[in-house]
């Protein structure tokens, strides 16, 4: 697994209990996506501007450790197989201690942005996307 991402837990992002709310993990993992997009040369702001949308359409995750406030987080990603009409990806989440915190999946389809019906996935893009694995 590539590390792509360190984040420092806001304040804001931690519940009543001081501990980080489970729905910004689902954050962590998107803002690991477009950097490791950005890592490869690739950026979803222009893929959206060529009319192809990548919506998640399936994620799980699993809690291992709580987080809290001012922990740095290590988001690390692998897309687990060769993309086709959608792309899937495994995580791992460290704190600063290298203590495992989360793990999780994500499913992203690939869509037209205009008729919102699947694609495969573009050419140019599966090329890169296939050196990764």
């Amino acid at each position: 697994m590539k590390k792509v991402l360190s984040v420092r837990v806001r304040y804001g992002e931690t519940d009543k209990m001081g501990i980080v709310h489970h729905s910004n993990y689902l954050r962590y993992l998107e803002m690991a996506r477009i950097e490791w997009l950005r890592n490869l040369g690739m950026s979803y702001a222009k893929m959206e501007l060529e009319s192809v949308i990548l919506p998640v359409v399936n994620t799980t995750l699993s809690f291992k450790s709580p987080s809290y406030f001012d922990d740095v987080l290590e988001v690390k990603i692998k897309l687990v197989k060769e993309p086709t009409s959608k792309l899937e990806f495994e995580y791992e989440i460290y704190n600063q201690d290298k203590k495992q915190v989360c793990t999780g999946t994500t499913c992203l389809a690939f869509l037209d942005a205009n008729s919102m019906r699947p694609i495969r996935c573009p050419q140019n893009i599966s090329v890169r996307l296939k050196e990764e694995l």
